[in-house]
């Protein structure tokens, strides 16, 4: 509650469009019926504020399964995401195929991801990163009928972004740092789908002076490392 009111306050006082995110856990733990109401409300608090036309969009954020994605849409979400990527290609097709195919009978968009992230956020989790190969994501976006893609380009999820043995380590400093992004992969990937809209997820980080102040305060987070 606390979160949606300031995004709303935030977002009304600058006439902001926004996107609330709910994960498959948020959902699980706060309730999809609450979670719902407490979206509605979140409009009308917004014309509360004095922001006539609310520009307000409620997202599923790695969605795991056409039986969630299909409960989103049901209840009245904007967009959700069906993240496939850990399956084999062609099943990643026809499992977003299957969503975008419902989602789209009641104008909601639909964000696939193709590559695999590396890392823990909510109940998502891989050992290992797979870049995103250019040459596929034509013909996943052309097959499947998404609006968006996710892609993996070295971004990871979660707290521990990257292993010890993934970093370099400062020879000043001693402090842990992390490979570098791929950049050269996401060029290729917009010279094949020029003006697709990419989304990145993991590329937000916990600032390393806000690690040493755990740390300082009696955390326990040595070789925590922030991600570009």
């Amino acid at each position: 509650m606390e979160q949606l009111q300031a995004i709303i306050k935030a977002s009304a006082e600058t006439k902001s469009p926004v996107i609330l995110q709910v994960s498959k856990g948020a959902r699980n733990y706060a309730n999809q019926t609450l979670l719902r109401y407490m979206a509605q409300g979140a409009v009308e608090y917004a014309k509360e504020l004095g922001w006539e036309h609310p520009q307000i969009c409620l997202h599923l954020d790695h969605g795991d399964s056409f039986e969630l994605c299909k409960s989103c849409v049901d209840f009245g979400f904007s967009s959700v995401m069906i993240d496939a990527s850990s399956l084999p290609y062609e099943e990643n097709i026809a499992l977003t195929k299957k969503v975008v195919e419902y989602a789209h009978q009641y104008d909601v968009t639909v964000e696939a991801e193709l590559g695999v992230l590396a890392g823990v956020e909510d109940e998502v989790s891989s050992a290992v990163s797979h870049y995103t190969k250019p040459e596929e994501v034509v013909d996943f976006a052309t097959r499947t009928g998404c609006d968006s893609l996710a892609i993996s380009i070295g971004t990871s999820h979660g707290a521990y972004k990257f292993t010890p043995e993934q970093c370099t380590r400062d020879p000043k400093t001693g402090r842990l740092v992390p490979p570098p992004l791929a950049f050269d992969v996401l060029d290729a990937i917009m010279e094949q789908l020029p003006g697709f809209p990419i989304v990145l997820h993991g590329s937000s980080s916990v600032p390393q002076e806000y690690v040493d102040m755990i740390n300082q305060y009696g955390g326990k987070l040595p070789d925590a490392v922030g991600c570009s």
